[in-house]
């Protein structure tokens, strides 16, 4: 077990900040979504000129968002779960299907990896219809955002929850291997609050 721990301790250190720098950009990124809402409201239904990019870009914060606090909350068994078999067996039994259900889904996480990487390789061929930027200001012209950067979003996020399932994976197996009291709590504030 003791590999185990070795492995874990680093990852537990990296997944704590890299979801605690997440957790920040995605704060960012909702509270942005809202402004953007709004404006698109206000220029709609006061002045009745809809903005043509708010749509898009209110989609596109709320893919990033979603694609960085999704760790967050896979880590602390945010996720909705059907666990009645797993909360029927016995313990040991219980965690060695919790175990096997981690493998599974690592399984299906590499493969959406895989596919995510191709996703955004084909989202450099494409440009967003209304999302620009405008550079005139500095003697550019305005630039297309590119749809890799949203479908990014998608990448990003299945990369975040791979390192926590590597991480749920580690703690199950030293857990299994009896010592689990060794394991150090996940961060206090992680999502707002105490257990």
């Amino acid at each position: 077990m003791t590999p185990f721990i070795m492995v874990l301790k680093p990852l537990q250190v990296l997944n704590d900040h890299v979801l605690r720098l997440g957790r920040g950009i995605a704060i960012a990124a909702i509270a942005l979504m809202v402004l953007v809402i709004l404006f698109q409201v206000f220029f709609r239904y006061v002045l009745n000129n809809a903005l043509p990019w708010s749509e898009e870009a209110a989609r596109f914060m709320m893919l990033w968002m979603t694609g960085l606090i999704a760790a967050s909350a896979y880590r602390r068994s945010g996720f909705v779960a059907i666990d009645m078999l797993e909360q029927a067996l016995p313990r040991r039994l219980s965690s060695v299907l919790s175990l096997i259900l981690l493998l599974l889904s690592l399984a299906v996480l590499i493969t959406g990896i895989q596919l995510g990487l191709k996703h955004v390789n084909s989202g450099w061929l494409f440009a967003s219809s209304s999302l620009r930027i405008p550079l005139d200001w500095i003697g550019l012209s305005t630039v297309k955002v590119k749809l890799a950067w949203m479908y990014m979003s998608l990448l990003v996020g299945i990369i975040l929850l791979t390192s926590v399932n590597i991480e749920l994976v580690l703690r199950s197996l030293i857990t299994l291997g009896g010592r689990g009291d060794e394991l150090r709590p996940f961060e206090e504030a992680e999502m707002g609050g105490t257990e």
